[in-house]
């Protein structure tokens, strides 16, 4: 199982193996406490090593004037058309998200018009239930992030889906391209290159993660006026990471979305496991 496997559509990658899904070690015991105690352990050592080598950069009040215009709202509901494209492969799913502002992600992955996954997002854990294989994780973004190859967590979650900028406290300085401006930070073990156009949304997201050298990249694209506010229609994600052979291994994810609602009112968010996977000691 490629390390991209556990990303924001995480559920989406896994339903996207279909039958022929291999757990690797690795994912097969997340369950357990003791991969979580192995992955934070992982994680402070790799958070420390990276401390050392990156130099912490200085923040200026007036930069503050130049972080893009986030989107605001409460709830949000959309429909969007996903492209998974690797050097072997490439699938298209339709996708339902429904999110509370910085609380919570829900994803159903279908394809045919038969639903294969469920995804649920907080912002502690990730809990997926992959209908078509009958099988359910739980983990935490410490796990997340050792199989990734870089952290993760849930506010590059959310800018993944509206385009926010993820980290705002953070020190900061700024590099002026053209009509652009490049907001620089460091979070951790990755530095963080946040590029506002001149519409003030974010354009570009870079996130590199020091120690490893792995990389995620994301566009964002179509800003449409949604609630007289602007909204990415369209986005790419790409995944350029190391696999356990120490080769490049690239992954472009192509997001369009046909529907996007922005709402007050509360949302639902189904996620239905069945007893026996929550409890596979009981008979």
């Amino acid at each position: 199982m490629r390390p991209t496997i556990i990303f924001f559509f995480t559920a989406f990658s896994i339903f996207s193996c279909g039958k022929k899904v291999v757990v690797s070690n690795v994912l097969a015991t997340s369950i357990s406490p003791t991969i979580d105690t192995v992955a934070k352990n992982e994680v402070k050592g790799i958070d420390s090593v990276a401390k050392k080598i990156i130099e912490p950069l200085k923040i200026d009040d007036a930069e503050l004037k130049l972080a893009p215009d986030d989107l605001n709202f409460n709830f949000l509901k959309a429909k969007s058309k996903i492209v998974w494209k690797t050097k072997q492969n490439q699938d298209t799913y339709t996708v339902d998200i429904r999110m509370k502002k910085d609380s919570l992600i829900w994803v159903n992955i279908s394809q045919s018009g038969f639903t294969g996954a469920t995804g649920l997002f907080s912002k502690n854990k990730v809990q997926l239930y992959q209908k078509i294989n009958g099988e359910y994780f739980d983990l935490t973004y410490d796990s997340v992030s050792v199989i990734m190859g870089f952290k993760v967590d849930y506010s590059i979650l959310q800018s993944l889906i509206v385009g926010n900028q993820p980290y705002k406290k953070n020190n900061s300085r700024v590099i002026r391209e053209n009509e652009n401006i490049i907001l620089k930070q460091q979070e951790g073990r990755i530095n963080i290159d946040n590029m506002v156009g001149p519409n003030r949304k974010l354009k570009k997201l870079l996130v590199n993660d020091v120690p490893t050298s792995n990389k995620m990249t994301m566009d964002f694209e179509e800003f449409t006026l949604l609630n007289q506010v602007l909204f990415p229609f369209s986005s790419q994600i790409n995944l350029d990471v190391k696999d356990k052979d120490n080769k490049n291994v690239n992954t472009l994810i192509t997001i369009k979305y046909s529907k996007v609602e922005l709402l007050d009112t509360p949302l639902e968010f189904p996620f239905k496991v069945p007893e026996k996977l929550l409890n596979p000691t009981r008979k």
